[in-house]
C-alpha cells in the first residue's frame, strides 16, 4: 500500500509519510522549511482610549504586535501610513485602532474604508462591528455597495461613522452625488485603503484617479483626511502607496505576528513524452495531492488559475472523497457564485464543517476563512506576491502547514519550478500604475468636471489640465465661463467608465440557449481572438460557442455546448514605431522604449483538444483590423549577432526567443501574462533589422514596458538559463515552443542567438 494513503492524525505525521514516499518525492524539485517565527510585542500605546483597551482585553489581547503599535502611533501623530506585513498578521487593527480612537474623541469624525471587493468589505464590517459591540460604544459602521437596500442608504449617508465601500461604488455612486454626503466629506478624518497591492495595472491607474477626485471633493468641503494603507508584501510598498494617494507616507514593515512552521514544496509532474516535453496534467497531480490531504483529515485549500480548472478539480475531488467525507465537505469558490453562497462557504471553512475548498484567486485576499492546514496551488499564479498570499491561507499561527506549488508545462511554471532560488531569494514584484495614461486621465477629468467645476490654475494629474479642458471644450462636454470650466453634457460620465479596463467600448456577450440573457462582457482588444464566430467562450465553467459576432453593435451571441476542445486565434500584427523616448546601444544589439501603433487582424483560429493540447482543426476569421496606440520596449539585433544564419533559421530563433521572453517578463512585473504581448520580426518595418517588440496591451500603456526596458539584461540571462535547463531535445511548450512552431532545431537556434550576445549571457 502506498504510504501516503494511510490515515494520519496530524499534518506533521502526513508530512513525514510524504517524505517516505519515493514516487512522489521524485517529482519534488525543492522543499524549503520556513521555521517558526515568534511574536514580537509592544505595550499598549500611551493615550489609547480606555474603551478600546477594554475591547482588546476582552478578546484576550493584552499587548499589540510591533507593527500594530507603530501604525497606531504614526497615524495618531498625523502621518499617512502604509503597513506591509504577510497574510494573517493582524493588519486590521493597524487601521481600526486609530479610526476608533478618533471617533471616540469626536463623535462627528468620519472614516471611509476602501476594499477591492464587496466580499472583503462585508467581512471587515462584521469584524469591526464585533469590536465596537465589545466597547459598548455608539459607533455606526455600514457597508455601502450595490447590495445596500435603498431604504438604508440615506441613513448611512447621514449617520454612518465608518462607511465601508469599494472603488467602483466610490467612483460611480458616492463622488458624483457628493452633495448627499456632506456630513461625511465635511468631517472625513481617515481614508483606509486595504489590499493596496491589488491596485495595480489598469485597475490601479483608475483607482489613483478616483482618489484624486476624492481628495478634490474633500478640499471643497474643508476636510484634509489622512490615509492609512495596508498591503501584502510587494517590493515597492512605499513608492506604490505614494503613487496611488500622491502623499508622503510612513512605511511600517516590522512584522510582529507569529507564524508556525511552513513547508513549501515545489512539485513538477512527471514527463510522459520527453521528445515533446509533455508532462502529466497538473490538474490530475493537484487532485492527487489534495485528495490525500483531505482523506487524512487535513483541511485544505486548492487554488486554480481559471474558473474552468476550479470546476474540474472540484468535480474530481468530490468524486474521490464522497464515500469518506461526503461531497458537500468539498466546495468551490469563485466569481459568479451568489453572495449568500459565498458567505455560507466562508462560515463552513471557519467552523470546520467544510474540509476543503477549490478557489480562484477570489480567496487570495484577506477574507476570514480561518486558518487551514494545507494549500495546493495548481500552477504558478503569475507573481511571487500571489504565491505568498495564497500560501498564507494555510497555517495557524503556532501550527505546521504545507504548501504545494504544482507546475504546468508552460515556460513560466517550468522556470519557477526549476529555479526555486529565484522564488525564495528575491523580493516579490513591484506593483506598477500609470495614472497619467491619457485615456484613463481624460475619463476621470470628465467625472471630476461633472462633480465640481475646474478652476483656472487647478492641478489634476501630471498632464497639462488646460490642454485636456480645451480638448473637452472642443468635444462640447465642458464650457468655460470666465476662469471656470463647467460640465455641460447631458450624459452622466461615471456610468460609462469601468475601473477595470482602459478602453470603454466593451463587447456584450448574450447567451441565447434559453432565451437572450447577458452573461458578461469583454474588452474590444480581446474580442477578435476570444469571441469570433465559432469561438469557444468559457463562462463560470460552462462552455459556449459563439454563433454570431455583431461587430458593429458590439454583441456576441453564444449558445451553451459541451465539447472537448477550446479555441485559440492567430493574429497578423503590423507594428509601427511612432516615437523613441529612450535608447541604449550594446555590442550586438540596441534596445529602445517608446510609443508604437499596433494594427492587428485575426486570421485563423485553431481547435485545441483539452488536456492533450492537440490541434484538431482550424477555420478562418473575417473581422476588420484593430489599431492600438501604446508603449513598447524592443531590441534590434545588429549584423554581428546574426551573421551566418539563414532567414529561416533566424525566424525560428526569434520566435523561440520571443516565446521564452514573453513568459519570463511577468516574473518581474506584477501583471497578468496577457497584459504584455510580443511580436518578433525578422525584418522590422523601419529598421529592416531582426527585432523583438513587447507592448502593453492597453491604450496609452500602463508602464510595464518601461520596466522591461530597464530589466533587459536580466531577461536575456534568465531566458538562456530556462532554455538550457529544459530537458526536451528540440523545443517544447516549457521553453521555446513546440517543434511544429519553431522547427526541429528551434531550441538550438534560440540558444546560439543568445550566446552571440555575450555581454548579457554568461
Amino acid at each position: 500500500m502506498n504510504r501516503i494513503t494511510g490515515r494520519t492524525n496530524t499534518i506533521e505525521e502526513w508530512i513525514e509519510q510524504l517524505r517516505l514516499t519515493p514516487e512522489l518525492m521524485e517529482q519534488v524539485t525543492s522543499w524549503r522549511t520556513i521555521p517558526i517565527r515568534d511574536a514580537k510585542y509592544a505595550d499598549m500605546p500611551d493615550g489609547l482610549h480606555p474603551k478600546i483597551r477594554k475591547s482588546l482585553v476582552d478578546k484576550g489581547i493584552t499587548q499589540l504586535y510591533t507593527h500594530q503599535h507603530d501604525a497606531f502611533v504614526q497615524a495618531t501623530s498625523g502621518h499617512h501610513v502604509v503597513t506591509v506585513t504577510p497574510t494573517a498578521s493582524g493588519k486590521t487593527l493597524c487601521y481600526n485602532l486609530p479610526v476608533l480612537q478618533a471617533i471616540l474623541a469626536d463623535d462627528s469624525a468620519r472614516a471611509l474604508y476602501l476594499f477591492p471587493t464587496k466580499a472583503l468589505a462585508q467581512d471587515q464590517v462584521a469584524e469591526l462591528q464585533e469590536f465596537v459591540n465589545r466597547m459598548d460604544a455608539d459607533i455606526k459602521t455600514h457597508t455601502y455597495d450595490g447590495d445596500t437596500p435603498p431604504t438604508v442608504r440615506q441613513a448611512i449617508r447621514n449617520a454612518g461613522h465608518v462607511v465601508v465601500t469599494n472603488p467602483d461604488m466610490l467612483h460611480s455612486a458616492i463622488l458624483p452625488h457628493h452633495t448627499k454626503w456632506v456630513k461625511l466629506f465635511e468631517n472625513l478624518q481617515y481614508i483606509v485603503i486595504d489590499e493596496v497591492h491589488s491596485y495595480r495595472g489598469v485597475f490601479g491607474s483608475h483607482v489613483a484617479n478616483v482618489i484624486r477626485r476624492l481628495k478634490r471633493i474633500c478640499r471643497f468641503y474643508g476636510s484634509n483626511p489622512q490615509f492609512i494603507c495596508a498591503s501584502a508584501t510587494i517590493d515597492n510598498p512605499k513608492e506604490h502607496a505614494e503613487r496611488l494617494i500622491e502623499e508622503q507616507t510612513v512605511l511600517i514593515d516590522n512584522n510582529g505576528a507569529p507564524a508556525g512552521e511552513k513547508h513549501f514544496v515545489f512539485y513538477n509532474p512527471p514527463v510522459v513524452n520527453k521528445q515533446l516535453g509533455i508532462r502529466r496534467s497538473s490538474v490530475l497531480e493537484s487532485q492527487k495531492l489534495a485528495a490525500s490531504l483531505l482523506k487524512n483529515g487535513i483541511q485544505t485549500i486548492v487554488f486554480a488559475r481559471s474558473r474552468v480548472r476550479v470546476e474540474l478539480l472540484l468535480t474530481y475531488l468530490q468524486d474521490m472523497v464522497k464515500s469518506e467525507l461526503g461531497s458537500k465537505s468539498i466546495r468551490g469558490y469563485r466569481g459568479g457564485y451568489l453572495p449568500k453562497q459565498r458567505r455560507e462557504i466562508e462560515r463552513g471553512l471557519r467552523n470546520g464543517e467544510i474540509r476543503g475548498v477549490v478557489s480562484t484567486n477570489a480567496l487570495e485576499l484577506g477574507i476570514d476563512i480561518g486558518q487551514l492546514q494545507a494549500c495546493v496551488l495548481n500552477g504558478y499564479p503569475g507573481s511571487i506576491a500571489s504565491v505568498w498570499q495564497q500560501s498564507g491561507r494555510a497555517g495557524r499561527r503556532c501550527e505546521s502547514s504545507i504548501t504545494f506549488l504544482v507546475a504546468s508545462s508552460n515556460p513560466l511554471d517550468q522556470y519557477i519550478i526549476e529555479n526555486p532560488q529565484f522564488f525564495f531569494d528575491r523580493p516579490p514584484e513591484q506593483a506598477r500604475i500609470h495614472p497619467d495614461n491619457l485615456i484613463i486621465l481624460i475619463d476621470h477629468i470628465k467625472c471630476a468636471a461633472y462633480e465640481l467645476p475646474f478652476e483656472q490654475d487647478e492641478q489634476f494629474g501630471g498632464e497639462s489640465l488646460s490642454d485636456v479642458l480645451e480638448f473637452l471644450q472642443e468635444e462640447r462636454v465642458v464650457h468655460q465661463v470666465n476662469n471656470r470650466w463647467y460640465w455641460m453634457d447631458q450624459a452622466f460620465p461615471a456610468n460609462h467608465i469601468s475601473l477595470r479596463s482602459a478602453a470603454q467600448e466593451n463587447f456584450v456577450i448574450i447567451d441565447v440557449t434559453h432565451g437572450p440573457k447577458v452573461i458578461g462582457e469583454i474588452d474590444r482588444f480581446s474580442a477578435p481572438t476570444m469571441i469570433h464566430d465559432e469561438a469557444i467562450y468559457i463562462h463560470e465553467g460552462v462552455q459556449f460557442q459563439v454563433e454570431k459576432l455583431d461587430y458593429e453593435e458590439k454583441k456576441a451571441f453564444v449558445r451553451e455546448v459541451k465539447v472537448d476542445y477550446f479555441t485559440d486565434a492567430n493574429m497578423a500584427i503590423d507594428l509601427h514605431v511612432l516615437h523613441v523616448d529612450r535608447e541604449r546601444e550594446h555590442p550586438g544589439l540596441s534596445r529602445y522604449y517608446g510609443e508604437v501603433t499596433v494594427n492587428s487582424k485575426p486570421t485563423i483560429f485553431k481547435k485545441i483538444k483539452l488536456r492533450t493540447h492537440e490541434n484538431i482543426g482550424s477555420g478562418p476569421i473575417h473581422l476588420p483590423e484593430e489599431q492600438l496606440h501604446t508603449s513598447s520596449y524592443w531590441f534590434t539585433l545588429e549584423e554581428s549577432a546574426t551573421t551566418g544564419r539563414s532567414t529561416n533559421d533566424l525566424q525560428f530563433a526569434l520566435l523561440g526567443l520571443a516565446n521564452v521572453l514573453v513568459h519570463i517578463a511577468p516574473l518581474y512585473l506584477m501583471c497578468d501574462p496577457m497584459d504584455i504581448r510580443v511580436v518578433p520580426q525578422v525584418k522590422a518595418t523601419q529598421s529592416k533589422k531582426p527585432t523583438i517588440y513587447f507592448y502593453d496591451r492597453y491604450p496609452g500603456g500602463i508602464g510595464l514596458c518601461e520596466r522591461l526596458f530597464e530589466l533587459h539584461g536580466s531577461l536575456l540571462e534568465e531566458a538562456t538559463r530556462l532554455i538550457c535547463k529544459c530537458s526536451c531535445l528540440s523545443g517544447c511548450p516549457a521553453c521555446v515552443g513546440p517543434v511544429e512552431e519553431v522547427g526541429l532545431l528551434g531550441k538550438q537556434h534560440a540558444l546560439d542567438l543568445l550566446r552571440g550576445l555575450g555581454e548579457w549571457v554568461t
